[in-house]
């Protein structure tokens, strides 16, 4: 090994490992959770949380694609899965023939109104059930500090994220 590495310490090295094994539990414990509650994907969900955060529920497949930080192939497969149960449908954009807009159907809006509800359970249960308001308020504190990091500040400024691409 290098001797100009700088290694992380072994407190930070813990918090590391433990953020990692968090990244990977939590997503597949709110996914089961939301497959065996409301028959969706965690995946379904983060699309139908845009697009019912959206005044008109409807989004450009490139906007949706920044949104949840996916290739715009990864949108435009998972959409066309989410069409066919129904969930939403998508709309060619009428003023530019290359896009296309994706649109919450009454069944998508059905469906996540059935998911919310159980979804802010096991996220109260698996997550801020165990924190007290002081830890809380740390560890929001640490993740706008994080987040602010790596987001853009602006749309022409990428964040450590998106200098990548």
């Amino acid at each position: 090994m290098s001797d100009d590495v700088i290694w992380l310490p072994a407190d930070a090295q813990e918090l590391w490992r433990r953020w990692l094994r968090i990244q990977a539990l939590l997503p597949a414990a709110l996914h089961r959770a939301l497959r065996a509650d409301a028959g969706l994907s965690l995946p379904d969900f983060d699309v139908l949380i845009q697009l019912t955060g959206r005044p008109e529920g409807r989004v450009r497949i490139y906007r949706l694609a920044e949104d949840l930080l996916w290739e715009r192939s990864r949108v435009s497969h998972h959409v066309t899965r989410m069409e066919r149960r129904g969930l939403v449908r998508r709309e060619e954009c009428g003023d530019d023939g290359r896009g296309a807009w994706v649109l919450l159907t009454e069944q998508g809006r059905a469906a996540i109104e059935q998911a919310a509800p159980t979804h802010s359970a096991t996220v109260r249960r698996l997550v801020l059930d165990v924190l007290t308001e002081e830890e809380l308020s740390a560890v929001s504190s640490v993740m706008a500090k994080v987040l602010d990091r790596l987001e853009p500040s602006s749309p022409d400024e990428p964040g450590e994220v998106r200098k990548s691409h």
